[in-house]
């Protein structure tokens, strides 16, 4: 099972929790908290906002998986609680709607393009942070900007009809992302939501030093 974040070494100085499944702590950037709402379900808190005790899974689907089946949230909460059937797909579909909302914002800033020719110019002027693209798109096409941003952070967690509703377009398969704080929150939940969805290609993205 794959529980850590892209490989990478673990930052000591972020803020650490134990995972249900695991028993292993990492950052809560790549953890999905949840909590225990009034009617006594567990309740995914993908912002990590809600109100209450908040007890945590590692962003990987499998993990997940084994919550869901096993007693490890009734442990967690330390009480009797009811596990949702489709709590891994709500937790996939808030991460999407999260990353597409983060995007959008990044849009309207100035922060984030779509399209091949505006990645391709931001890419060769060195203004790119992140590249992504989206996972169904042609193999062949994403290969040549994958070519010229091998330096950038990377993730393809998105569909292109999901990218093209954070970019308010029918569709996208090519965006990027510039530098800023709005990009690393964009990275932490792609590489969330990459691991719940199990991306093929291997685009896992870095956030910024």
């Amino acid at each position: 099972m794959t529980v850590t974040r892209g490989g990478q070494d673990k930052e000591t100085d972020r803020p650490e929790r134990k995972c249900l499944v695991t028993g292993e702590s990492q950052p809560k950037a790549g953890l999905i908290r949840f909590v225990v709402g009034p009617e006594g379900q567990v309740v995914a808190d993908i912002a990590g906002k809600l109100p209450g005790r908040g007890f945590y899974v590692a962003a990987d689907r499998e993990a997940l998986e084994v919550a869901v089946r096993t007693k490890v949230f009734a442990r967690g909460a330390k009480r009797q609680v009811t596990v949702p059937e489709d709590l891994v797909e709500t937790v996939e579909a808030g991460l999407v709607r999260r990353v597409q909302n983060l995007i959008s914002l990044a849009r309207k800033a100035g922060l984030a393009v779509a399209g091949y020719e505006k990645v391709k110019d931001w890419l060769a002027k060195e203004h790119a942070r992140v590249l992504f693209q989206a996972s169904d798109g042609s193999a062949r096409g994403k290969s040549k900007l994958r070519g010229t941003g091998q330096k950038n952070g990377y993730f393809n967690c998105l569909t292109g009809d999901e990218l093209g509703l954070a970019f308010g377009r029918e569709h996208v398969i090519h965006g990027a992302l510039a530098a800023g704080g709005l990009t690393k929150r964009i990275v932490e939940d792609a590489q969330r939501l990459s691991g719940v969805r199990k991306s093929t290609d291997g685009g896992t993205a870095r956030p910024e030093g």
